[in-house]
């Protein structure tokens, strides 16, 4: 079972208590959530929000790495393998759709060059420009030349990469993935607001929260133990304009009024992502989220009990 929405919610609440009634187990699918020493910006579940439910795939790696969605997919899928071995029932619970929609799938990953090789294509690109590189993919994927834009870098030097690493184009590594199996049998819920302002209004009470929680000292803490502040967990929101505060760009004022300005625009996006989704049903708040009464709803359902069956 999927919980999902876009941020301040109340997923967090919602899959704890759901997961309680039906003897399940949650797992976070939060993409910044897997970074130890990042709770408060993250908004991880303290001990009281978890009810005695066991969490999953939170605080697994440092913050100065760089965790991507096929590390993700490949732990989670233990995660929940291994929950479901236990006769219990997983309960996926995030907002970080891309990471929801990997897991779910029966894709698998493409390999990678290495970072160096990466560099090299990247400084073809730039030497010879875009148009230069098009041509030279038409010689063995014509299909992803006649698509792609000149101006398009990342995934220009990303077919080149898939065509190094594997031998295949990624145009035929597309056409063999439509055809697997989803991975795991979900049913899916997303939580929201009916008016789009309630919801901002609960985003910038969180983000002044995260503030008085101190947020202003978690981030100079990963500072000073020397994560990189170019590295992927802090560009997240929150940590990335605290950042420039604390190295005095701007104030901290104009911090929290910028983390408030991306988080409302984050929740945008997942809104839109998530209403691609023909298979989600929803449920929406009207004040506040009313977390028993959403479970009920769905135990009531019957939804609570349906199994979600691994891929053999």
């Amino acid at each position: 079972m999927v919980i999902t929405g876009p941020t301040a919610t109340g997923k967090t609440g919602f899959a704890a208590l759901l997961a309680k009634k039906i003897n399940g187990e949650v797992v976070s699918a939060d993409s910044m959530q897997v970074y130890k020493h990042m709770d408060i910006g993250t908004a991880k579940p303290v001990v009281e929000e978890m009810l005695g439910v066991a969490h999953h795939m939170i605080d697994i790696v440092p913050p100065w790495e760089n965790y991507s969605v096929a590390r993700y997919v490949e732990d989670a899928t233990k995660c929940i393998d291994d929950i479901l071995r236990r006769g219990k029932q997983p309960v996926l619970a995030g907002g970080t759709g891309l990471y929801i929609d990997s897991l779910l799938a029966g894709r698998e990953f493409l390999a990678r060059v290495d970072s160096e090789q990466r560099r090299d294509l990247e400084a073809e690109y730039d030497d010879i420009g875009g148009d230069a590189m098009l041509l030279k993919l038409h010689g063995f994927d014509p299909y992803s030349a006649v698509k792609l834009h000149a101006n398009d870098k990342k995934r220009i030097v990303r077919a080149f990469e898939t065509y190094y690493a594997t031998g295949k184009t990624i145009s035929q590594h597309d056409l063999e993935t439509k055809s697997v199996p989803p991975r795991y049998n979900a049913v899916k819920f997303a939580l929201s607001f009916s008016d789009r302002e309630r919801l901002y209004e609960r985003i910038d009470r969180r983000v002044d929260t995260m503030l008085k929680r101190g947020l202003e000292h978690e981030v100079s803490s990963l500072l000073e133990m020397g994560v990189p502040r170019d590295c992927t967990a802090l560009q997240a929101i929150g940590y990335k304009e605290m950042v420039g505060a604390i190295l005095g760009k701007f104030s901290i004022e104009s911090a929290v009024e910028k983390v408030k300005m991306e988080s409302r625009r984050y929740a945008k996006r997942q809104l839109t992502w998530l209403r691609g989704d023909s298979e989600i049903t929803w449920l929406t708040w009207e004040n506040a989220p009313d977390i028993e009464g959403g479970v009920v709803a769905i135990m009531s359902s019957g939804f609570g009990i349906r199994n979600q069956t691994a891929r053999a």
